[in-house]
Order: C-alpha cells, then sequence, then structure tokens
C-alpha cells in the first residue's frame, strides 16, 4: 500500500529487454534507500514494483508485458515519481493506494492559473476513459502518475469524463507532474473506497 505522496523523483537510466518484459536501472534520487530491502515495494509513477537488485543510489525492476500494456511512461528512460511502501506507523497524508493503474488518462489542458505570478496554482484537465468515469466524483480522490491530487471538478462525456484537477506550486517542483503537456498519457489509480462501493451497489445475491 501507498499514499501517492511522492517522496522522490528519481529517473530511468537504461532499459533492458528481458523476455516479453523489461529490467530497470533507477537512479532513486533523494529517495532515502537506507531502509530499502531487495523484495520491497517502491511504486513508479504509480505502479508498484519489486527491487531485484540495489546500491545506496540506485535500484533496478523486473516489468512484466501485462504491466507494460497498462502503464505509461516505465518503458523508456525519464524521470519518474517514487514512493515506498506504507508502513503502519506512517502518516497517510495522501489516501490509501494501491499502486495497481487501473487505466490511462489523456491530458487535455495543463495551464497556469494566474500568468502574472510565478507562484500561482495550475489547472489540470485529464480524459479518463468510461471504465473509470463512475468512480470520479467532485472532492474525491484520484492518484495521477502515483500522486494523489483532489478532483475539483467532473464534467461527463459520451466516452468517458473530463476531470478537473488544481496543482499548487509545491505539487509541481517535487513530482512529474511539472513535465505534463497536453496530449501527455497518465497512469491513473481510482479510490479503492468507491471501488467497493461500486461493487456493493451492483451486487446481486
Amino acid at each position: 500500500m501507498f499514499t501517492g505522496i511522492i517522496q522522490a523523483v528519481g529517473q530511468i537510466e537504461t532499459v533492458e529487454k528481458l523476455g516479453d518484459g523489461l529490467r530497470l536501472h533507477i537512479n532513486a534520487g533523494k529517495l532515502d534507500m537506507s531502509d530499502v530491502q531487495l523484495g520491497d515495494s517502491i511504486a513508479l509513477q504509480g505502479a508498484c514494483m519489486t527491487v531485484i537488485a540495489m546500491t545506496p543510489t540506485h535500484f533496478s525492476i523486473d516489468i512484466s508485458a501485462e504491466s507494460l500494456n497498462k502503464t505509461t511512461g516505465l518503458d523508456k528512460t525519464g524521470f519518474v515519481n517514487l514512493e515506498k511502501a506504507l508502513r503502519l506507523n506512517d502518516r497517510l497524508g495522501g489516501h490509501l493506494v494501491s499502486g495497481h493503474v487501473d487505466g490511462m488518462g489523456e491530458v487535455v489542458t495543463f495551464e497556469q492559473v494566474h500568468t502574472d505570478s510565478a507562484d500561482g496554482s495550475w489547472h489540470l484537465v485529464i480524459r479518463a476513459p468510461l471504465s473509470l468515469a463512475k468512480y470520479l466524483a467532485y472532492k474525491g480522490s484520484i492518484v495521477v502518475n502515483g500522486t494523489s491530487l483532489t478532483v475539483n471538478q467532473i464534467e461527463d462525456e459520451a466516452n468517458g469524463c473530463l476531470m478537473h484537477i488544481n496543482l499548487i506550486p509545491h505539487t509541481l517542483e517535487n513530482t512529474t507532474l511539472q513535465y505534463l503537456k497536453a496530449g501527455s498519457i497518465v497512469n491513473l489509480e481510482v479510490d479503492l473506497i468507491a471501488r467497493y462501493v461500486e461493487r456493493m451497489m451492483s451486487f446481486k445475491s
């Protein structure tokens, strides 16, 4: 389990072909690796992965073809959001996150709200697929590339929905969200509670 509070921005430095999947070698950046052990879970761009090799500054993971098909940003070199798995005594600063990507969305708009100030917030609009639309709600939680965010507005469409999100400068400075632009594809994970509620409402005994 994770919280969606990004602990560091790392970088996939090399990508190796491994069967039908890949082996990624990642520079951990500012992520504290002192308590990480082989077999531990670290979320990359919101996708839970297992550490198979490590040094004080780097770690490696294997990613299957199935995971590659259901995620974006993990098949090439580049910056990635990193979060170590939640411990029972940790603060839950975001919300409960499984690290299992539910689908991918597309950035429609990403622009600064007040262009006359470098400290202004940013308006992010993402088109989510129809399969996830029913789990998204005003003031509900959504995970975008591993980052726990709050939905400020929902606009339903025939093929999904548009979700509006407000980002403060601190979030941009400390995550890979700063690199988004219109047309970017992002990993999405919906709220765990919303999934359980939908199951209970649809179940017929």
